[in-house]
């Protein structure tokens, strides 16, 4: 019998989209070009799925924090942000497909802008499948649960009916701070252990495990 859950939330980078070596490579550039003190990709790791302010307060503690945004924002303003074409994991869609079908309604919360996402969004044709869709530009980011409270707000859903699903701590603690359960997926950048750790109820390869999952419950 499937798991009595109603709407599903996604996470997008790491999750559903393989984008994890693509942010480390264009932050690890703009800092680079920016003359900011040098962090190893395994820092800049750590912090994929948090929105960017987040991720440059927490790269750059001693830094006047104001002071490293606008040198990120004058820099992305002259030489834009290099992008390669996205692309959601293998069989992601597929699954989302699947899901749709099943009745589930599928919502966004991501630390993306709301640039990147509907960008990301027209490029993988995948739009049409979410009902509704939340960035960290929009809202309180991760880990606060602004963005989920504002999803199960906007399509009338109980947390009881709801489930998370991401691939970092931060999108376990959202979750358990706005009262929803949490399935974490291994094909991101943290661990399981930590996963676990944070709140996670379950850990699966990844999202096409989902279906099977549910309707395993």
């Amino acid at each position: 019998m499937a798991r009595d859950y109603e709407l599903i939330i996604f996470d997008w980078d790491g999750t559903l989209m393989d984008s994890a070596g693509e942010l480390i490579g264009t932050l690890q550039q703009a800092i680079q070009d920016t003359g900011l003190p040098e962090r190893t990709p395994a820092q800049m790791r750590e912090l994929v799925g948090l929105g960017i302010q987040d991720v440059l307060a927490r790269l750059f503690p001693e830094l006047d924090p104001v002071r490293v945004r606008d040198r990120i924002s004058r820099y992305r303003r002259r030489c834009g942000w290099p992008r390669a074409a996205p692309r959601l994991f293998e069989g992601a869609r597929d699954a989302l497909v699947e899901l749709s079908e099943q009745g589930f309604e599928l919502a966004v919360a991501t630390g993306k802008n709301r640039r990147g996402l509907d960008r990301a969004m027209r490029a993988t044709d995948s739009k049409g499948l979410f009902r509704i869709t939340r960035c960290a530009d929009e809202s309180v980011p991760k880990p606060a649960p602004n963005m989920i409270d504002d999803i199960l707000l906007r399509t009338a859903t109980e947390p009881e009916a709801t489930l998370m699903v991401g691939d970092t701590e931060y999108d376990m603690v959202m979750a358990r701070a706005a009262g929803v359960d949490a399935l974490a997926v291994r094909c991101g950048v943290h661990d399981e252990i930590r996963l676990r750790r944070a709140g996670a109820i379950d850990v699966v390869d990844d999202v096409r495990a989902l279906p099977a999952w549910l309707a395993a419950g």
